[in-house]
């Protein structure tokens, strides 16, 4: 092995390296390593955000180790068989030969292989193996995505009982971490008051680090919501807007007729997004998709869809299997538009010219959103943005708001209760049989969904008026330049809104209710805009609808909604207008 050879690796493997970087470590890998030389542990945990070059970092320390002769020989274990074998091509750039076969159940490896890849799943199948692979030699384990080693307490226990005797272990993640209270093998916790144990990173680089060193990109999510209608088990059927404050079980079966495919919310979404796409393309020319979508059926129903509004078939990613490595790496090759991946593939797919995504699942977990949205923040060069496609789901734009935010992991702190609670394991099992939808959803029949454009979020702050897909309002922000800075995005945003408020006070104005309309049924209309402004600040800014209400009539004075008259509604409307710009 060449030790000179790690200088030529991009500080963005496995692609180039954006826009004013060079060969040379950017400054928190290098800082990171110096601060793993110096420290000489046998434990090392780096917290990185997606696309900010764990991989390079990691090689780098494997290659210092082998080359001091600290280490004879390297495990890599990652979470995916894409992964795996992305780890080896990463590894072979540097001089670092790994073999991603059947690891340690296969006798006769040729001795010109420094280490091996392999899953978490391979470590607990052939757990022996890789505890005699360490023993025999002084041996370096890197643990990517180590949160996946807690997925089961089979995986955790068998990792922790393979590599207890290596020489040096080097954990990474680029996610939240876990919610659940699986301990994850070689990681610190610390304790805390009342009990709990939190846990500790040794090196932490985060999104908003990364954002300001312009290491990715800036994302910025469309929301779309609308009104949905579906059957339930016992017959009766239900109403509502996807993005009210509903109950658990109401939100999960809204949000699920909008992912049917067959109804009009997820067409109008997907024709959305390939405007989108379209626009970007129109700045970077090979940008493509890629919808996540909740399991096989609707994956490919939704490719369907693509192909009929682009005449482009679509690149379909259905499982974790050799095969999809290859569709993934010809899609990553190619300037094809869109591919359409199962939700458990999208912590694999590493493709760094994603610049539009639709989150076409189901799936709520912290953990899971920032690995999805991680697929789109990996930048090439200064400038290019990432837009991704939301249903208006409290719990999912909560997510989005929070992007910035670094989570470690904590035990013993009780169970919090998510809107929409999947655990790891239950996730894994529904990826892997095909028909899961028709257990998932036989509580309900979805009859009819549209999609209603809600609004941008930027930055945690909130743009947009409320309009129907195709339309003016809608279109300006579809339209954004692919290539924009931070402050040009937010720059942008509130520039456009500020238009499209003043075009609908106008055009309030001129349109003066007409004597023919009865009172009622204006009064109707002007309720229902004044209902959908609040829902939308309420969820921007995490208060009760009801709050919002109340300080709405505390400022603009008069008696409840129910009983407010027609100005005095008016009133109402445009405090709140002006409340969101």
């Amino acid at each position: 092995m060449s030790h000179s050879a790690i200088e030529r690796l991009s500080p963005a493997f496995p692609q180039r390296a954006p826009w004013g970087t060079s060969a040379k470590l950017r400054a928190w890998q290098a800082e990171a390593l110096q601060h793993y030389l110096d420290a000489a542990p046998t434990d090392f945990l780096a917290v990185a955000t997606p696309g900010a070059g764990k991989t390079t970092f990691a090689l780098r320390v494997a290659s210092e180790l082998l080359h001091e002769r600290t280490v004879k020989k390297i495990i890599v274990v990652a979470p995916t068989e894409h992964l795996k074998v992305q780890w080896a091509d990463a590894a072979a750039k540097v001089g670092i030969q790994l073999d991603p076969g059947l690891a340690g159940r296969r006798k006769g490896r040729s001795k010109q292989f420094d280490g091996v890849a392999v899953t978490y799943a391979g470590v607990a199948a052939g757990m022996l193996s890789y505890e005699a692979m360490v023993a025999r030699d002084d041996t370096l384990v890197i643990l990517d995505e180590v949160h996946h080693a807690g997925d089961s307490l089979s995986w955790g226990e068998a990792v922790a009982e393979a590599f207890r005797l290596a020489k040096r272990r080097l954990a990474l993640t680029g996610t939240p971490f876990r919610s659940d209270a699986n301990p994850i093998p070689f990681v610190a916790y610390d304790e805390q008051p009342g009990g709990t144990r939190i846990s500790r990173a040794d090196y932490t680089y985060g999104y908003a680090e990364a954002l300001r060193d312009h290491v990715v990109r800036p994302v910025v999510f469309m929301n779309y919501g609308g009104p949905m209608r579906w059957r339930t088990k016992s017959g009766e059927t239900l109403a509502v807007n996807l993005g009210e404050l509903l109950t658990k079980d109401v939100t999960a079966q809204a949000w699920r007729t909008a992912l049917d495919p067959k109804g009009e919310w997820i067409s109008a979404v997907l024709a959305a997004a390939d405007r989108r796409l379209t626009e970007v393309r129109r700045h970077v020319g090979d940008a493509g998709g890629l919808v996540i979508a909740t399991n096989q059926t609707q994956a490919r129903a939704y490719a369907k869809v693509l192909e009929s509004l682009t005449g482009e078939k679509p690149t379909v990613v259905l499982s974790d299997d050799p095969g999809s490595s290859k569709r993934i790496e010809a899609f990553a090759e190619s300037e094809d538009r869109w591919m359409v991946a199962v939700r458990m593939v999208s912590e694999g797919v590493d493709v760094p010219r994603l610049a539009v995504g639709v989150y076409a699942t189901a799936t709520s977990t912290p953990l899971f959103f920032a690995q999805a949205v991680g697929r789109f923040v990996r930048a090439r060069r200064r400038g290019e943005l990432a837009t991704v496609f939301l249903p208006t789901v409290p719990i999912i734009l909560a997510h989005a708001s929070t992007l910035e935010r670094q989570r470690d992991h904590v035990l013993g702190a009780p169970a919090a209760k998510e809107l929409w609670d999947e655990t790891d394991a239950e996730l894994a099992a529904a990826n892997r049989t095909e028909n899961a939808a028709d257990e998932l959803e036989g509580s309900f029949e979805a009859l009819t969904s549209e999609a209603t454009f809600d609004h941008v979020l930027f930055e945690s702050q909130q743009f947009g008026m409320h309009a129907v897909p195709t339309s003016d309002d809608e279109a300006e922000y579809l339209g954004l330049p692919g290539l924009l800075e931070a402050d040009q995005i937010s720059h942008l945003l509130r520039e456009r809104q500020r238009r499209q408020v003043n075009r609908h006070d106008r055009a309030d104005k001129r349109a003066k209710v007409p004597t023919e309309v009865s009172l009622h049924r204006a009064l109707e209309a002007r309720r229902k805009e004044l209902n959908t402004l609040v829902a939308q600040y309420a969820r921007a800014t995490g208060r009760p609808h009801s709050h919002v209400h109340a300080e709405l009539r505390r400022q603009c004075g008069g008696p409840p909604l129910a009983r407010a008259t027609t100005e005095q509604v008016e009133e109402r409307i445009a405090m709140i207008r002006r409340w969101r710009t």
